[in-house]
C-alpha cells in the first residue's frame, strides 16, 4: 500500500481541527441553551462533596468539556463561591462527565455526519428563534464531531502498515508508562482529552493499536487534561491554585493505582466486552468510564486527605472571600420575624465590611499597582453583588409577614442601606478601572495629586466607617457626625478640583492624569453621598 504522507497529515490535522471545532461548538450551544444555570448548578448544588460530584458530572455533560468545568470551578473558588472540599467533589464529577463524549463517539454514526451537519446549518440559518439556533448549533457541532473523526480515521488508517508505528505500539504494550506519557503529551498539545480518546477509539477500532497499549494511553489522556486547569489557576488565589493541584493529584493517583492493577483491569474490560458484546470504540468508552468512576469511588473517601495534601503543597493564607450568605435562615421568616430582621442586619453588616475592605484594596492598588489588590477588590465587589441579591430576596419575603412598628422601621433601613452599599461597591470598581486605565496608558500621577487622593480616601473611609457603625448600633449621634463629615468630603472635593486646575494650567499635570484624578475624586464623593444616605435612614430623615 503506497503511503501518501502529505494526505495522511492533512486528513488527520483537518479532521482534528473539525473535531475540536465540533465539540467546542456543540458545547457552546449546550451552554447557551442552559444560560447562567451552569454557574448556578455549581454554586447551589455543591453543599457536600457527593452533590459536588453530581454537579460536576452534570455540568461537564452539558458543556462537553471536563476542562471547561474545572476552569469554571477554579474561577468559583477564586471568587470565593466555593470551598476547596466542594471543588474537589466537582473535579471528580467532571472526570465522570467527560466519559459521556467517549460513549457518544462509540455510537458509530460517522456515515450520517454530513446530513447531521446540514440539519444543524438549516436550523442556524433559516430560523430566527434563539432556541432553534442553539439547537442548530448543538446538532451542527455533533455532526462536525463525527465528520472530524471520520477524516482523522482515514488519515490514521495507513499507520498500521508503518513498521515504526508497529514497533512503538509493541513497546507501549511492554512498557505502559510510555503509553501514559504519550497520552499525556498529546492531550496537553491538543487541549482536549475527548479528542485524544476519540483518536484512540479510532486507532483501536482499526486494529492499529492493541488493548494493552491503548489503556495506558487512556490513563495519560486524563493526566493531560489537567493542564487547562493549571493554566487557569496561574496568578489566581491560593485556594484556586489548590483546586487545580487537586485535579492533577487526583488523576496522577488514579493512573498510578490503575497501572498497578493494569492486568486485572484489562481482564475486566475484556469481560465487559464479551458480556455486553461491545464493538471496539465502545470497549474504549467503557474502559474510560470504568476508570473514572472507579477512581472517584476510591478517592472520594479521601477528599479531606487530598485537601490536606494540596494545602501543604501550596502554602499560604487562603485569601478567598466567603460570598455566601451566613445568617439568612428561612426558618426565622415564619417563626420569628424579629429574629429574621436581626439576621438580615448581620448579613448587611457583612456586606458593609466587604465594602470597607474593597475600598481599602482599591487604594492599595493605586499605591502599589499590585494586580492582586485589583483582584481582591473585584472579589469584594462580586461578594457585595451576591449578598445584595440574597438579602433583598430575604427582606422581600420578610415583608409579607406581620412586623412591629420598630421592626418595620428596621426593615426599611436595611432595604435602603443594602442598595447604598451595593452602589459603594460599584464606585470602588470604577476606581479600579480608572487605575487600570492609568497603568495601561502609562499616565503619571504627581506626588501632590497622590497625596491629595490619599487624604480624600482616608476621609471617605472614616465616613463610611462611622455610617456603618451608626447603622449597626442605631446611633443617631454617629449618624449626625456622618452628615458633617460628608460636608467635609464635598468641600475637599471642590478644593482639590481647583488645585488640580491650577496644576493643569501651570503644566505640572497632564490632561490624562487630570481625568483619572478628577474621576477618582468624583467616585469618592459619591461614596460619601451613599454614606450620608445610610446615616439619614438611621436619623429617620428623607433623602
Amino acid at each position: 500500500m503506497d503511503l501518501n504522507i502529505q494526505q495522511m497529515i492533512f486528513e488527520f490535522l483537518g479532521g482534528l481541527g473539525i473535531f475540536l471545532f465540533g465539540i467546542k461548538y456543540m458545547g457552546d450551544g449546550l451552554q447557551n441553551a442552559a444560560g447562567d444555570r451552569l454557574r448556578d448548578i455549581l454554586d447551589r448544588f455543591t453543599s457536600n462533596p457527593f452533590m459536588g460530584v453530581l454537579a460536576g458530572a452534570i455540568v461537564t455533560i452539558l458543556i462537553q468539556s471536563s476542562s471547561g468545568t474545572t476552569v469554571l470551578t477554579v474561577g468559583l473558588v477564586n471568587a470565593g463561591f466555593m470551598t476547596l472540599r466542594q471543588a474537589i467533589g466537582v473535579v471528580m464529577g467532571a472526570n465522570i462527565g467527560t466519559t459521556i463524549t467517549a460513549f457518544i463517539i462509540g455510537i458509530d454514526i460517522g456515515a450520517y455526519s454530513l446530513p447531521i451537519v446540514a440539519a444543524g446549518t438549516f436550523l442556524i440559518f433559516f430560523f430566527n428563534s434563539k432556541k432553534a439556533k442553539n439547537i442548530g448549533q448543538i446538532i451542527f457541532g455533533f455532526g462536525a464531531l463525527f465528520y472530524g473523526l471520520e477524516l482523522m480515521g482515514d488519515g490514521m488508517r495507513p499507520l498500521r502498515t508503518l513498521e515504526a508505528f508497529r514497533d512503538l505500539t509493541a513497546t507501549m504494550s511492554e512498557n505502559p508508562i510510555l503509553g501514559v506519557v504519550i497520552g499525556t503529551l498529546f492531550t496537553v498539545i491538543v487541549q482536549s482529552s475527548s479528542a485524544t480518546i476519540g483518536i484512540l477509539q479510532e486507532l483501536y477500532a482499526q486494529g492499529t493499536i492493541g488493548l494493552h497499549a491503548a489503556l495506558p494511553v487512556l490513563f495519560g489522556d486524563n493526566i493531560g487534561t489537567t493542564i487547562t486547569a493549571v493554566l487557569a489557576s496561574i496568578g489566581a488565589s491560593v485556594a484556586a491554585r489548590r483546586a487545580a493541584a487537586t485535579h492533577v493529584i487526583f488523576n496522577l493517583l488514579g493512573t498510578t493505582i490503575f497501572l498497578l492493577l493494569l492486568v486485572p483491569f484489562t481482564y475486566l474490560v475484556e469481560f465487559l466486552t464479551n458480556w455486553l458484546n461491545l464493538d471496539p470504540k465502545m470497549q474504549i468508552a467503557y474502559a474510560h468510564g470504568t476508570f473514572n468512576i472507579s477512581n472517584t469511588l476510591i478517592q472520594f473517601w479521601f477528599i479531606g486527605v487530598l485537601a490536606y495534601i494540596v494545602t501543604k503543597l501550596i502554602p499560604g493564607e487562603d485569601s478567598t472571600i466567603d460570598h455566601k450568605a451566613k445568617h439568612l435562615d428561612p426558618i426565622f421568616l415564619e417563626r420569628s420575624p424579629a429574629v429574621a430582621i436581626g439576621q438580615a442586619k448581620l448579613e448587611v453588616l457583612r456586606m458593609a465590611d466587604f465594602a470597607k475592605q474593597g475600598l481599602t484594596e482599591a487604594f492599595k492598588y493605586l499605591d502599589t499597582n499590585d494586580k492582586r489588590n485589583a483582584e481582591k477588590t473585584y472579589q469584594y465587589e462580586e461578594a457585595i453583588n451576591n449578598l445584595d441579591q440574597r438579602i433583598t430576596d430575604y427582606l422581600v419575603k420578610l415583608s409579607s409577614y406581620t412586623l412591629t412598628a420598630h421592626d418595620s422601621e428596621q426593615h426599611s433601613i436595611l432595604m435602603d442601606s443594602v442598595r447604598d452599599i451595593e452602589r459603594i461597591g460599584d464606585h470602588m470598581e470604577n476606581i479600579i478601572e480608572l487605575i487600570e486605565y492609568q497603568l495601561a496608558h502609562k499616565v503619571v500621577i504627581s506626588d501632590k495629586a497622590f497625596s491629595d487622593l490619599e487624604e480624600m480616601f482616608q476621609l471617605t473611609m472614616s465616613t463610611i466607617d462611622e455610617a456603618f457603625m451608626a447603622m449597626e448600633h442605631d446611633d443617631k449621634e454617629k449618624a449626625q457626625k456622618v452628615v458633617k463629615m460628608e460636608d467635609a468630603i464635598d468641600k475637599m472635593e471642590r478644593t482639590l478640583r481647583k488645585q488640580h486646575i491650577l496644576r493643569l494650567n501651570e503644566g505640572k499635570c497632564s490632561g490624562a492624569a487630570g481625568i483619572v484624578f478628577v474621576d477618582i475624586l468624583s467616585n469618592l464623593e459619591r461614596i460619601g453621598d451613599h454614606a450620608v444616605n445610610i446615616a439619614e435612614y438611621v436619623l429617620g430623615e428623607e433623602e
